[in-house]
């Protein structure tokens, strides 16, 4: 035993240049290839959205992405920036079609990462203002026209009034026009749709029902009363008008006489038939006033 020691130890004095080359291959020989190495695979390892609209960023982590590679969604090749060969972003095309895409990175070298799933979701409408937000309760024809202006608008898009889908007319990708629906006075909400989970918020659109007097003129004279014409918006077949106060018209009937009358013509003109007891010129305030409690203006008349 003691021999053999010797000997060891004789040749370690001897030979140490051996055991440092060994010491020094060792590591070398167990050593793998890293993600930097240039000929290692790339790999994608996270993506940052998993789905976005067109126009929307990417970003890709991964390795081996390489200086010089590709981006494809489907057959659409992509240009992309890269960092440190570890991060690409990319912004996904505005031509390709909502749907379900085959995502992977090419190098210029020809290899590519295994495909992942990416979806291209339907752009997502903005609705910013209605114009005109209000319009008049009896507006017809293209008085009853609006147009909801916003971004993102096409073709498929659908424009909806209180929840319910009606007909529209696409201007631009930032306007659409449509007819406000014969509704009941108030607030009513608009908003636009490109798919079914994919719409704007909605707006508020006001129907004026108020009724206002533009004009009262005198009109035919029938010898023991005369017409005068009441001329304005927001009248109703049941609207009332008060002549100092005492009302004609509307339910209950008149006040003033029993000859007294109050004729609808459509919602921007009245004819009120008036008996007066003398024809001598005299001044008077007439107010209209709707079944729901709406007032107009009180304006004064100087008429028999």
């Amino acid at each position: 035993m003691i021999r053999m020691t010797s000997l060891l130890t004789f040749l370690m004095l001897c030979f140490p240049m051996l055991s440092i080359s060994l010491s020094a291959e060792r590591p070398q020989r167990i050593q793998s290839k890293t993600a930097s190495d240039p000929l290692a695979a790339p790999a994608i390892l996270s993506i940052i959205p998993a789905q976005a609209e067109p126009g929307n960023r990417v970003t890709l982590f991964g390795s081996g992405f390489g200086d010089r590679f590709s981006v494809f969604l489907g057959s659409v090749e992509i240009p992309a920036r890269t960092a440190d060969g570890k991060q690409a972003e990319f912004n996904v095309p505005g031509q390709l079609e909502p749907g379900l895409y085959a995502l992977y990175l090419k190098r210029a070298d020809g290899v590519a990462t295994r495909p992942y799933n990416f979806t291209v979701q339907p752009l997502r409408p903005v609705l910013t203002g209605l114009s005109p937000d209000q319009i008049s309760f009896c507006a017809q024809g293209r008085g009853r026209e609006v147009v909801a202006r916003g971004q993102n608008f096409s073709e498929k898009s659908l424009l909806f009034f209180d929840g319910a889908g009606i007909r529209s007319r696409l201007i631009s990708s930032e306007a659409i026009a449509f007819s406000v629906p014969q509704v009941a006075g108030g607030l009513h909400q608009v908003m636009v749709k490109n798919s079914p989970d994919n719409s704007t918020l909605p707006l508020a659109l006001t129907i004026e029902t108020k009724p206002e007097i533009v004009q009262v003129t005198i009109g035919d004279d029938h010898v023991s009363y005369y017409d005068l014409i009441i001329e304005g918006k927001n009248f109703q077949q049941d609207s009332s008008i008060y002549v100092d106060g005492k009302r004609v018209g509307g339910r209950g009937g008149q006040e003033v006489s029993e000859r007294e009358q109050l004729i609808y013509m459509d919602c921007t003109r009245l004819t009120y038939q008036r008996h007066p007891y003398s024809q001598v010129t005299k001044e008077f305030r007439v107010q209209v006033v709707n079944q729901g409690g709406e007032g107009s203006q009180v304006v004064s008349v100087n008429a028999p």
